[in-house]
């Protein structure tokens, strides 16, 4: 008999397209489920802290084609984990951690695919670069060599409807083809991680190359 993770799962896949990659959110999800959710074909995994991936890195170690990728934010004293950790980080928010985390990354022979964390509206409760602020770190980005930086991560703030979050992810689509329209050296624009259980269809009509699901597969956390 299927599981219920396989069925939400197999309901999810039918409404994404084959070119989408599907993160599970596993913050505060339990190692059982999570290989459960492995077991049902999931291999790309999103964690929000650091102390928790590690913990389940540890306790995963006969899955070996697992794909970590870090979602939250990495506070500046948690970065060296996070490189060691991660395959993917999403959440890279400002050129103060992109150095950190170039830095880091040759120091551990490791190189992470970097998404840009950009934050389109104001919001206080969210990190990310403005569209301002980011056009003029760009130069700076693109010659850190240790860092696969390949597109943009954004999230809808909350209470927007679905015409304001769909406009958002559109803006969020538009930025990364105007960047990456640029000759640039190394820095590459053709991820975009955007939509989340709520909103995940919106952000799939907008061009998201990747979306982070956690409640709609897993249930409500404890």
């Amino acid at each position: 008999m299927s599981s219920t993770i396989a069925r939400r799962l197999d309901r999810i896949r039918s409404t994404l397209p084959p070119s989408v990659r599907l993160i599970a959110v596993t913050k505060q999800v339990s190692v059982p489920l999570m290989r459960e959710a492995y077991a049902a074909g999931i291999r790309d995994f999103g964690e929000n802290r650091i102390q928790e991936a590690d913990s389940k890195y540890e306790q995963l170690q006969d899955l070996p084609d697992i794909t970590w990728h870090g979602i939250g934010h990495v506070q500046s004293n948690k970065a060296k984990r996070a490189v060691e950790l991660f395959d993917w980080i999403h959440s890279c928010d400002s050129l103060k951690l992109a150095r950190r985390l170039n830095r880091l990354a040759g120091e551990l022979s490791r190189s992470p695919q970097v998404c840009l964390q950009v934050k389109l509206l104001p919001d206080p409760n969210k990190y990310g670069w403005s569209v301002e602020q980011l056009w003029q770190d760009l130069p700076e980005l693109d010659r850190c060599e240790h860092l696969q930086i390949k597109g943009l991560m954004a999230i809808a703030p909350l209470g927007l409807d679905e015409g304001e979050t769909a406009t958002l992810f559109a803006r969020a689509a538009q930025l990364a083809r105007d960047i990456g329209q640029q000759p640039w050296q190394r820095l590459q624009m053709t991820e975009l991680s955007m939509g989340m259980s709520g909103d995940y269809a919106l952000a799939v009509g907008q061009g998201a190359t990747m979306v982070r699901l956690g409640r709609i597969l897993f249930g409500e956390r404890s």
